[in-house]
């Protein structure tokens, strides 16, 4: 087992979106401000959903004539 912390994905690009989604890491608001408090299996939850976010975001979404 791995005593290494999980550590904040912040790449310090921080800007909210509409939904307090943050465009630099793809978490939610609620999810950075209480980043220091989750344990390592609520981290890798965290992270996973932050990169179906940023999939989704850079997904373009389809056009219908």
């Amino acid at each position: 087992m791995s005593s290494e912390v999980i550590q904040s994905p912040c790449i310090r690009n921080c800007c909210l979106d509409d939904n307090d989604i943050c465009l630099g890491c793809f978490r939610a608001l609620d999810e950075i401000v209480a980043w220091t408090k989750y344990d390592d299996a609520r981290r890798q939850i965290i992270l996973v959903n932050a990169q179906i976010r940023r999939k989704a975001y850079q997904t373009p979404a389809k056009q219908y004539p």
